[in-house]
């Protein structure tokens, strides 16, 4: 991003929030990605090389630090006490986002990859204790390589698998990509797409009941949105 050349601190800022993709990597990090492959998950439109740019730019600035894993897989990344700083105006933006920006989403828009990836880091695995539920999802608007994942949740851990576990699955979720996108960000209520035959759960009643629980929305779902769509 170029200069805006001015010595106010907000210009100062924005040179470096407001390049495209730098608001949604923050994001990421706020919400708990470490590793290059969770954070192209996050901007999957974002070149591997263009990603690196930014993040070393993120680095150069103080606002991530970049540390070398343990386990060998390849360096870590962490917001630093500046990059803390902007997770508020992070929340900020997208409650603004919620509220005023809101509207049928287009079809570009809906994505698959992310989608899974959220739902992956926004699960609740420990609401199942010690046991071992693998829940499987079918996505009726998807063509068939595309429309069966497993998310296994084990040790209060849960993880997207793209192949069946070794296991029959617990729980077996019927849905489209659009409305579980629409129930993820809170366009669509979850008993009211359960009443409505959008979503269908099949299991134990207990798991049943422990799904809508399980299933980590966006934490931003709750906000109402204020806007009214324009005619002509």
């Amino acid at each position: 991003m170029r200069s805006y050349n001015q010595f106010c601190p907000i210009a100062k800022a924005a040179e470096i929030f407001c390049e495209r993709w730098t608001a949604l990597i923050l994001r990421d990090l706020a919400f708990g990605a470490t590793r290059f492959s969770d954070l192209q998950r996050g901007v999957p439109l974002a070149s591997p090389t263009l990603l690196s740019s930014r993040l070393k730019k993120l680095e150069a600035e103080g606002i991530i630090v970049r540390s070398v894993s343990d386990d060998g897989r390849g360096p870590t990344y962490r917001l630093t006490h500046a990059g803390q700083e902007f997770v508020p105006i992070i929340m900020a933006l997208g409650q603004w986002g919620q509220r005023w920006s809101r509207r049928t989403l287009a079809e570009h828009e809906i994505d698959l990859g992310l989608l899974l990836w959220a739902l992956q880091k926004g699960a609740h695995p420990e609401l199942f204790g010690t046991e071992r539920v693998v829940i499987q999802f079918e996505l009726t608007d998807q063509v068939e390589k595309k429309r069966h994942w497993w998310f296994l949740n084990q040790d209060g851990t849960c993880e997207l698998c793209l192949k069946p576990p070794d296991r029959d699955a617990q729980l077996y979720v019927i849905v489209s990509l659009l409305d579980l996108t629409r129930i993820w960000r809170g366009d669509l209520p979850f008993a009211s797409a359960l009443h409505h035959g959008a979503i269908e759960v099949d299991g134990s009643g207990r798991l049943r009941k422990l799904f809508p629980l399980w299933l980590g929305v966006s934490p931003l779902a709750h906000i109402r949105s204020e806007r009214r769509e324009r005619v002509g």
